[in-house]
């Protein structure tokens, strides 16, 4: 998909993606699963740092919002999730996808987890 993990944290983690022409939709635009992929994996990656072992997560929800349209040249987009809340059943998480070029908002997302602990 072209983006990589750059920071992980306590509950906060950085990934940084590449948008492309491989990536356009119809309209000639970067499609929105491009955004909607890179907020998710920031937002379970968030939620996954406050994790103990033998415990992972799924997603049972997942809001997106697209302010700005990001074209093929964009240059790279960085997305910051931040885990708010890590409980025994259930944490949730928002994340911002931003320009590393002019440090505007393009999307912003929020998810909630089940939490699925392993025997």
């Amino acid at each position: 998909m072209g983006f990589r993990l750059l920071e992980v944290g306590d509950g906060c983690v950085v990934f940084e993606g590449d948008p492309g022409d491989h990536l356009l939709n119809p309209m000639g635009t970067v499609h929105g699963g491009f955004l909607a992929t890179l907020l998710d994996s920031a937002l379970g990656s968030a939620v996954m740092s406050k994790l103990p072992a033998a415990t992972s997560y799924t997603t049972v929800q997942l809001g997106v919002h697209m302010v700005r349209p990001v074209l093929a040249d964009t240059p790279a987009l960085r997305c910051e999730g931040i885990a708010l809340h890590v409980g025994r059943r259930t944490a949730t998480a928002e994340a911002r996808v931003t320009g590393t070029h002019d440090g505007k908002l393009y999307a912003h997302g929020t998810t909630t987890c089940a939490i699925v602990r392993f025997a």
